[in-house]
């Protein structure tokens, strides 16, 4: 049973990625490229879990959640930071998500998360600003402070 949610749940995840990468190459310019590579990444992975349930000789049934407890609060923070995107902006909400679930999920170390935290939120700002050119909208923090333009 086991076994073929496996090659099932892969398969669909190998169509996703196939769907967003087509789609993404209605994209213009350089701005189709950082979907479509997703895209084939999800599919490789989808495929990677199918050939490796279909290869596996184990049919014995698993739970289906290790911890519940750690499940239903990474819920309800993504939620949370779902909701929070539009009114606090994209990078203050992904802070506050790198920082309030592994804090949540028993993590204990808040400066080496900030540090990762940040240091992600430059790679996204690189990545997005810098090299597509398609920076993200305006921060609503700095539009409450009053900084910038």
């Amino acid at each position: 049973m086991e076994k073929r949610q496996d090659i099932a749940l892969g398969l669909i995840f190998v169509g996703i990625g196939i769907a967003a990468a087509w789609m993404a190459r209605g994209y213009s310019g350089a701005s189709g490229t950082y979907p479509m590579v997703l895209g084939v990444i999800l599919a490789l992975f989808g495929g990677t879990v199918s050939i490796k349930a279909a290869r596996s000789g184990r049919t014995e049934a698993r739970r289906l959640i290790d911890a519940p407890g750690h499940f239903f609060t990474t819920a309800l923070i993504a939620t949370a930071y779902v909701a929070l995107v539009v009114p606090l902006g994209f990078y203050t909400a992904s802070v506050l998500l790198m920082l309030a679930l592994p804090l949540a999920l028993g993590f204990r170390r808040l400066g080496y998360a900030l540090i990762v935290a940040l240091v992600f939120m430059a790679l996204i700002y690189l990545v997005f600003s810098v090299l597509l050119e398609k920076p993200l909208p305006r921060e609503a923090i700095l539009s409450i402070l009053g900084a910038g333009a």
